[in-house]
């Protein structure tokens, strides 16, 4: 058994913590034996329904606990940088987004459960995004710059901080999957879609 842990980068923590300091949080154990989850794609009735709130005493199961565990080890099989529990055909309200160092390392992993998110301010950002649920594609998305955002750690313990940047795009991007929606529903023109390999080829210099 080994833990997992999160280092919050470019994170503005509302707690004790200095805003902008790095610090680690202890989420909770990772199983030695864990499971691949199928990933549903666009299409699936579960991508378009609304996941409903998880509850305080079932985030202390060993069902639960497991479930999680799942969903970081999918997450990190697949290659991706965030999963909402309906991609892997469950209806409750919890994501996992892999938190990167400064070299372009994982450095953990942040537990989103009840996520609420709400804009720090109005600007928005144009780029680039992709979805395990709609693979290989790509689409140019707006998204806050900074947000705010409140939910529930692994453990039960109420979580608060703010994000900007790309850790920001990516939260906003998971919430919306519980919510039913998909980045395709957030694209201002649609002529803005791209097969990965043309991504690749013409746009992974456009700016923002």
């Amino acid at each position: 058994m080994h833990n997992w842990y999160i280092v919050i980068w470019r994170l503005k923590i509302h707690d004790s913590h200095p805003v902008g300091s790095i610090f680690y949080i202890d989420l909770h154990e990772k199983r030695d034996s864990v499971a691949i989850l199928k990933v549903c794609r666009m299409g699936h009735p579960v991508l378009r329904q609304i996941a409903k709130h998880v509850e305080t005493q079932e985030i202390e199961t060993e069902d639960f606990q497991i479930f999680v565990d799942d969903m970081i080890e999918t997450m990190e099989e697949y290659e991706g940088v965030g999963l909402a529990a309906p991609q892997v055909h469950v209806g409750q309200r919890v994501v996992v987004i892999r938190i990167d160092s400064e070299h372009g390392n994982t450095a953990g992993v942040l537990i989103l459960i009840n996520p609420e998110i709400h804009p720090v301010e109005d600007q928005k950002e144009l780029d680039w995004e992709g979805c395990l649920s709609i693979p290989d594609i790509r689409g140019y998305v707006p998204r806050y710059k900074h947000i705010a955002v409140s939910a529930t750690d692994a453990d039960g313990n109420p979580l608060s901080f703010e994000a900007e940047g790309f850790v920001a795009r990516v939260i906003q991007h998971e919430v919306d999957h519980l919510d039913g929606l998909l980045f395709l529903d957030r694209m201002n023109d649609l002529k803005h879609l791209a097969f990965k390999d043309e991504y690749f080829r013409f746009h992974t210099h456009t700016e923002s």
